[in-house]
């Protein structure tokens, strides 16, 4: 027994919640099953790995160019507060976990962080055989980025522990109710996501497996119907021209070195220089000018790092995922990071769709402040750029300009004000974080309501609801259904005849 938990750990701690050797792992059993030569499943199993490492380095890098906004903001004004950030809402739970002394949440303290290891486990074995069972579960997509399956097990184990305190000694049965809503949140979330970023990506076969799958495929939703159902058409955001020395904006790169500048350069003017060297962020002998631009600029050098990561890793991934999709789980697609749709939308979308999210991130934050919550949010910049970002991505797509503003704007205010309401009610604000994403600020709140309130009759709720939403989608769209992963360009040609019917048919009344 403790040579399979040994393997099992090193399993975990190396390959599972790696995602890059995990993708790796998948590249290569997908190769292997397409019988692939030895060398080409190497370089297959290399590309993929440095090229999620390479999205890593330009994820990192916004991170940290973004930090002294951060930190400033909180040790400028003196705010204290709990910061809305995947990594913040993880150490939170452990911080939970190992406060032995308050009796403030009996429920968690004193828990084991194994045991969040196990539900993943579990989870990820539950999303496995629901798409093994397909046919009757409707579910085609595997959640494969563990670093995001670490952050959500720990979350999820803490809210559902919350409402079945007395679950607390019963580790088995708490970790069963935990495994089907969370298997089932992964396996029903990436599939939700599957019919945009197929059409995002004109079949790149691949979807979201991340923390705002529900936020993309309402946002989606949204955006169509907006563009639907408005007097004028919307245009793309890089189908528009703009005219003059404005033209500039119309190059990606340029337009986020110059628009990262005005937002970082009045930040940083605001905390003023003799703040940022005494915090360590710049040097006395360094010019405060060349200083915001330099920090301003770096952000356009991350994000096209993150996107050639992307290019790299999701050709062998989606390539060799073949193997996987015909032989072992026949018609699925893998769940990757969000960060993979900025490779493939308008890349003017992922700045403004960034900036509106942050505006209705501060406004909120500002609202929060000036009504005396008990509870202030820090923006973390995770949720602050790859949650509205991803959104902006889709909105225009489906939307254009307008959706690309709106529905991050929109976003922004419900990560902190879902945030704030879930995290000082449950007790995991005095622990500094919360995951703060819109799944984790819009749906999860809800489900811990009615799990609360209800009981088991709500858990039920959250469960019967889960399995039914992959069942919905499947009759609205029988016919094309399981092609939609299957062929693509068919699947395109079905749905192209059926509107032009539905439209001549219209026309024709």
């Amino acid at each position: 027994m403790d040579i399979l938990m040994g393997i099992w750990t090193w399993f975990a701690n190396n390959i599972l919640t790696q995602p890059a050797y995990f993708i790796g792992l998948i590249v290569v059993i997908g190769y292997a099953l397409l019988r692939k030569p030895w060398y080409d499943i190497l370089a297959g199993f290399i590309k993929a790995v440095i090229g999620y490492q390479i999205l890593a380095v330009g994820s990192s890098g916004l991170t940290n160019a973004f930090r002294p906004i951060l930190v400033g903001l909180q040790a400028r004004f003196n705010l204290s507060a709990m910061v809305i950030d995947p990594y913040f809402g993880q150490n939170a739970v452990q911080a939970a976990m190992e406060d032995t002394s308050s009796s403030a949440l009996p429920f968690i303290s004193g828990k084991s962080f194994s045991l969040v290891m196990f539900l993943l486990l579990f989870a990820f074995i539950l999303n496995i055989v629901l798409v093994a069972l397909k046919k009757y579960t409707k579910c085609r997509a595997l959640f494969t980025t563990g670093h995001v399956q670490v952050q959500q097990a720990s979350t999820a184990f803490f809210l559902i522990l919350f409402c079945f305190p007395a679950l607390k000694d019963q580790d088995w049965a708490v970790l069963a109710i935990m495994t089907v809503l969370l298997g089932l949140y992964w396996a029903v979330g990436s599939n939700l996501c599957i019919g945009p970023t197929q059409e995002l990506t004109d079949g790149a076969g691949l979807t979201i497996a991340h923390q705002q799958m529900f936020g993309v495929y309402v946002s989606s939703k949204i955006a169509g119907w907006m563009n639907k159902h408005s007097k004028k058409e919307s245009k793309n955001v890089d189908d528009i021209k703009l005219p003059g020395f404005l033209k500039i904006f119309n190059e990606n790169m340029v337009a986020t070195a110059i628009l990262m500048t005005l937002f970082f350069g009045v930040i940083l003017i605001i905390l003023g220089r003799d703040f940022l060297v005494e915090q360590g962020f710049m040097t006395e002998s360094q010019d405060f000018v060349m200083y915001i631009i330099t920090t301003s600029f770096e952000f356009a050098v991350y994000l096209a790092i993150l996107q050639l990561g992307v290019r790299t890793f999701v050709t062998e991934l989606t390539n060799s995922f073949q193997g996987i999709s015909t032989k072992l789980l026949k018609g699925s697609v893998p769940g990757v990071d969000c960060a993979v749709t900025f490779g493939f939308g308008a890349p003017n979308a992922v700045t403004i769709g960034f900036l509106f999210g942050a505006l209705g991130q501060f406004l909120a934050i500002g609202l929060l402040i000036l009504l005396g919550s008990p509870v202030v949010v820090m923006a973390g910049f995770v949720p602050l750029f790859f949650d509205n970002a991803t959104i902006g991505v889709y909105a225009n797509d489906k939307g254009g300009l307008r959706a690309c503003m709106l529905l991050p704007f929109i976003s922004g205010l419900l990560q902190v004000f879902g945030s704030a309401l879930i995290a000082g009610w449950v007790g995991m604000a005095a622990y500094g974080g919360y995951l703060g994403m819109w799944d984790w600020a819009v749906v999860w709140p809800i489900m811990t309501g009615l799990m609360k309130f209800l009981s088991y009759a709500g858990l039920a709720i959250c469960i019967i609801a889960l399995i039914a939403i992959p069942q919905l989608q499947y009759r609205a769209n029988k016919e094309t259904y399981f092609m939609e992963v299957e062929d693509w360009e068919q699947c395109k040609k079905i749905r192209a005849e059926k509107a032009a019917a539905k439209a001549a048919a219209k026309s024709g009344k």
